[in-house]
């Protein structure tokens, strides 16, 4: 073991058996568990004089529950009290469960979207919330001090470490029909397509939705850690069978959660794929007009201000956040925010978990149909209406890597335009974002880890869009 290991956003993912290897799980989870330890002698820590209990889930991937647990032995020998999930298990229904057990956090084995070839792991903290960067450097930190010292552990033979096993599932049900009226959905009787792409999902959404009287048409209910040859991820690319089932007529609203049901995907009832901007902003029009819940919402930078201008209407404040969930998280924690999210489809309400739910998503949209008796896209005209349209694309520009620091420097300085568009207003928040006139904008976002830049558009007319795509590309030349 001579590389450190590096948490992203979302965790440290690697390829299994190249990176993501039984030594460096154990590993990682010596340096968390070094991390406790040193929070809990800490008087000033919020976790400090809680019992030493931390929540262990993992996902359908290859050898999951095997990773799980070599990280629950480390715990172990380290004096904290591993509580294994008994399944494959959502990652919002781990953070419920941490908060609910006042754990001192929580590790999940997941790579949620990623390809099937990769795994994860994902700290959350006492909260439920993914873990901040303070958090993440002060387990790299340690991880190098561990590398430095030869570190090693003798353990059991992988998988046959024994310890105290959870149900996770009933008391998240409890808390879910306590933000979802699954009394509505019953009513309306809602023909619905669920694709649960062999991943956690399956057992949650699908469940809630039969409890509710829906009648399903289910897809890859079964637990596959390859599943089915491609990313778990609800994109609409990957819901092709849910959009035909639909366009049969068999269902009338398609639902999909990723491979740890943390992320979402909403097919409409003519078979469009909604974007997670737009489910956004339908959230919060949702909880604002028909439940009339009270507070802000909050966004990520590139997320579309299609939410800002529902928002308007309503008379709710805004915050934008940098890209990452955990931002979203923290200000959830601090005051009352209806709706969280983010345009690569992470979202929570509030009185619920600091920590993306696609469950949670999901059934608010079934909600949302079966109150209003009108499909998503229907309500998305009428909001239109009174907002204009909002047209939006993420684009992956490939660079040639020794101009990205080149590239770095000329966008930081800003740009007077962006093709024939003039800039209003430049945002640093995270990455380069351009105010344009009439309310639309573009961002731009390099990538850690490839010579790619990320750019975001967002413009109120399809002529605009492919003008603004031609003009982002332009810019990175």
């Amino acid at each position: 073991m001579t590389s450190p290991i590096k948490f992203g956003t979302a965790g440290w993912r690697a390829l299994i058996a190249r990176e993501f290897t039984f030594e460096r799980v154990r590993l990682a989870a010596q340096a968390t568990a070094d991390y406790l330890k040193a929070e809990l002698a800490d008087k000033k820590s919020a976790i400090h004089g809680r019992k030493p209990n931390i929540v262990i889930a993992y996902d359908c991937r290859f050898l999951g529950r095997e990773f799980a647990l070599a990280a629950a032995e480390i715990f172990a020998a380290n004096g904290l009290t591993p509580l294994l999930c008994n399944r494959d298990t959502p990652t919002p229904v781990l953070a419920f469960t941490i908060r609910r057990l006042k754990a001192l956090g929580g590790l999940n084995i997941t790579a949620s979207h990623n390809p099937p070839e990769y795994s994860g792991y994902k700290f959350s903290c006492y909260n439920g919330a993914g873990a901040p960067g303070e958090v993440t450097k002060a387990i790299e930190t340690n991880i190098v001090k561990l590398l430095e010292q030869n570190w090693t552990f003798k353990a059991a033979i992988v998988g046959t470490f024994k310890c105290k096993e959870i149900d996770p599932q009933p008391d998240y049900f409890k808390q879910i029909k306590k933000l979802v009226n699954l009394g509505t959905i019953s009513k309306a009787k809602l023909k619905i397509a669920v694709d649960l792409m062999h991943g956690c999902g399956r057992g949650y959404l699908d469940t809630l939705l039969e409890e509710a009287g829906a009648k399903l048409t289910v897809l890859h209910a079964d637990k596959n850690p390859l599943f089915g040859g491609h990313p778990p991820e609800p994109s609409a690319e990957h819901l092709t069978e849910v959009r035909a089932i639909i366009r049969s007529g068999k269902a009338s609203l398609g639902l999909s959660t990723d491979g740890d049901a943390d992320r979402f995907g909403i097919v409409d009832k003519d078979g469009a794929f909604l974007t997670p901007n737009q489910i956004l902003a339908l959230t919060l029009y949702h909880l604002k007009k028909n439940r009339g819940w009270t507070g802000a919402a909050v966004r990520t930078v590139p997320t579309s201000a299609q939410v800002d201008a529902v928002a308007r209407i309503y008379g709710v404040k805004v915050h934008e956040v940098p890209v990452g969930f955990k931002y979203i998280g923290a200000l959830m924690e601090s005051e009352p925010i209806i709706v969280g999210g983010e345009e690569s489809g992470g979202l929570s309400v509030k009185g619920h978990v600091p920590e993306k739910d696609g469950i949670l998503a999901c059934l608010l949209m079934a909600e949302l149909v079966a109150t209003e008796r009108k499909s998503l896209g229907q309500i998305l005209k009428a909001l239109e209406k009174q907002t204009g349209p909002f047209f939006t694309d993420r684009i992956n520009i490939h660079i040639d890597p020794a101009q990205k620091e080149v590239l770095l420097s000329k966008l930081s300085a800003g740009l007077k335009n962006v093709g024939s568009f003039p800039v209003e207003k430049f945002i640093t928040t995270d990455g380069f974002k351009f105010l344009l006139p009439n309310h639309e904008w573009v961002a731009f976002r390099a990538s850690g880890t490839e010579p790619v830049f990320r750019c975001y558009i967002e413009a109120k007319s399809k002529k605009n869009l492919e003008a603004l795509r031609k003009a982002c590309q332009a810019v990175l030349k």
